[in-house]
């Protein structure tokens, strides 16, 4: 996937997030927001700028971190792999909390809300069947998208050494094949690394804009204020964990730039657009409901397998964390760590 087809990708999706918020619904399940007073709601405004400019600078700082450890030049090149080992681990220990504590729960809150038919919605678990779903779509794409790539690999031309058979010849043939190999290798395994860190920025994408438009339509500054440390801590960890795939995927400085401002913006830019629509908007209409629900699962379902398969199976599996004893315990308790933050966040008034 490119980058342009990535970045219009992100674009689609936002228009698809914004437009259901600015459709009243005939609901019987009223907003509530009308009981406060102008006082309040200026507090409450108040209280959204701070959120604004707290979340965009932990956000930033989340997903340049990783970035610039990579670039710095005092860690030795042991160093700076061990350290990933355990920024990997706690990152996907977060995204694993983020998918099962965070965002599927409030899925199934969302799909299963008393204001949406009974008859059809509370009939099945389509909370869990669109989690699968899109957990199964982001494997086939996966490995759709490697298959062709190694397929292409194949197809180039091939170097041939043609020559007498001395041994200059012998050992310029036998050089060829080891470097073909790495070469094939080391472009699939970059290909990777590029799909997981688009795939997992699109699934932290979604759920970004949600939590950030729930914020920005709420009128209750006790609500508010315990929500602006708690998302501060969230946007932060899930930089982390999204900074470190973009480390590995080796991308140019311009799609960087793209992936980390879009990344950083996306949240402040929810409760934005919260704060616009919030006279218009009743986040218990039918629409609201199901659009929320049914991204929030996708959402869900992409960063659990993100965080399963191509975080931690493949780290986990890496012979250099099962020779060091020391170093495979440090990565245990990163990862431990990082599900234990992102779980407490969610006790703590996280969304």
């Amino acid at each position: 996937m490119s980058p342009q087809l990535f970045l219009l990708l992100k674009i689609t999706t936002l228009s698809i997030l914004v437009q259901p918020t600015l459709i009243l619904a005939n609901c019987t399940c009223e907003p509530q927001d009308n009981k406060y007073n102008h006082q309040t709601k200026h507090k409450a405004l108040s209280y959204k700028l701070v959120a604004i400019s707290s979340i965009l600078c932990s956000s930033a700082l989340g997903v340049i971190l990783p970035i610039l450890l990579k670039n710095f030049k005092s860690l030795q090149k042991n160093d700076y792999s061990s350290l990933q080992f355990l920024i990997k681990a706690f990152a996907a220990g977060v995204i694993l909390a983020t998918g099962f504590i965070h965002i599927l729960p409030d899925a199934f809150e969302s799909l299963t809300s008393p204001c949406l038919s009974e008859n059809l919605w509370g009939s099945f678990p389509f909370a869990g069947f669109v989690a699968m779903m899109s957990a199964i779509f982001t494997l086939m794409m996966e490995s759709f998208a490697t298959g062709y790539h190694r397929r292409a690999e194949l197809r180039k031309s091939q170097p041939v050494y043609i020559g007498d058979d001395d041994e200059q010849g012998q050992d310029e043939h036998i050089a060829h094949g080891p470097q073909i190999l790495l070469e094939r290798s080391d472009s699939s395994s970059l290909l990777r690394h590029r799909l997981i860190s688009q795939v997992l920025e699109l699934g932290i994408l979604v759920h970004s804009v949600i939590i950030g438009i729930s914020l920005g339509t709420t009128e209750n500054p006790k609500t508010i204020k315990p929500l602006i440390i708690a998302l501060s801590f969230h946007q932060f960890f899930e930089g982390m964990g999204l900074g470190g795939c973009i480390s590995q995927a080796k991308y140019k400085a311009r799609t960087i730039i793209i992936m980390v401002l879009f990344f950083t913006v996306t949240t402040p830019s929810g409760i934005a657009i919260g704060m616009m629509i919030s006279k218009g908007y009743n986040e218990q209409s039918s629409t609201a409901l199901i659009v929320q629900g049914v991204l929030n699962s996708a959402s869900a379902g992409i960063l659990i397998y993100m965080a399963l398969v191509d975080l931690l199976a493949t780290d986990f599996m890496d012979p250099k964390l099962h020779t060091s004893f020391k170093l495979q315990i440090s990565a245990n308790v990163s990862l431990v760590l990082g599900a234990a933050c992102m779980s407490l966040l969610a006790k703590w008034g996280g969304t």
